[in-house]
């Protein structure tokens, strides 16, 4: 499942994040990419030491590893209310991910549907 950002979510998000040197750096690859969110991530994963394995589905692979930490109800709240620098300082700590590789991951999660996102996780644990 391939998710791409418009210029003009890209924009928003840039508004928002505007104080937030490390994920507009972020940004900026995604506009690079134009807009594919995969490419991206694969990108800021090579550029943070990482060495993605795969490249269908591996931004989807990744939060899906932290997805018992996304899903955690503070941070799903702040997810559900959209991409703040505090949610994503929450998700970088939280999983060691560099803040550059966590933006991308937060907008994964926020495009997939963050209630979607967690359903599997919530299902397992009740």
């Amino acid at each position: 499942m391939s998710i791409t950002l418009s210029a003009e979510e890209i924009e928003f998000y840039r508004s928002e994040l505007a104080d937030y040197p490390e994920a507009l750096a972020a940004l900026d690859v995604l506009t690079d990419c134009e807009g594919d969110l995969e490419d991206a991530a694969i990108t800021l994963a090579i550029q943070s030491g990482q060495e993605p394995d795969i490249s269908a589905g591996w931004i989807d692979g990744l939060a899906k590893r932290w997805r018992h930490v996304i899903c955690d109800a503070d941070l799903k709240e702040g997810l559900e209310d959209g991409l703040s620098g505090d949610v994503l300082f929450t998700l970088a700590a939280s999983t060691k991910l560099p803040l550059r590789l966590a933006t991308p991951v937060a907008l994964f999660v926020i495009k997939t549907g963050v209630a979607t996102f967690c359903k599997p996780l919530a299902e397992k644990l009740a």
